[in-house]
């Protein structure tokens, strides 16, 4: 994991900033259909527990709900996904391509392969979860 600290990040207009003083875990590749319908791809994300994070231009994140579970943050302006987070949730998480870099992250795993789409392959040397982990 990242010993880098504060890592920094931005939406693609940069009306929403990020600043990450502690993250908990490396970058997760979820290939899940709502993933992927989102992003185009799939998607890279890290996490931060909520009081290791300060958002700047909070006023342009919308937020949408994806399931009875869950939400996902993106600007207003620009459309960049920033941020998803299970309802009531003590963390969120990040999307890796937001962040500057040096980030000092690596990919951890990839969950929901079944899912994947059929254009890409995974590296081999990565663990892989046909659902969740």
């Amino acid at each position: 994991m990242s010993d880098i600290s504060p890592i920094t990040g931005s939406c693609l207009c940069g009306r929403i900033t990020l600043k990450i003083d502690s993250l908990n875990r490396d970058v997760v590749a979820c290939h899940c259909r709502q993933c992927r319908k989102q992003t185009g791809h799939f998607v890279a994300a890290t996490r931060a527990d909520n009081d290791q994070l300060t958002v700047e231009g909070a006023e342009n994140i919308n937020w949408y709900q994806a399931s009875p579970e869950a939400e996902r943050g993106f600007c207003q302006h620009c459309g960049s996904l920033l941020m998803w987070r299970a309802m009531n949730s003590t963390h969120t998480s990040i999307m890796a391509g937001c962040l500057d870099a040096p980030t000092g992250l690596k990919v951890d795993r990839h969950i929901y392969v079944d899912d994947k789409g059929d254009y890409y392959t995974i590296e081999p040397d990565v663990p892989t979860f046909a659902q969740s982990d």
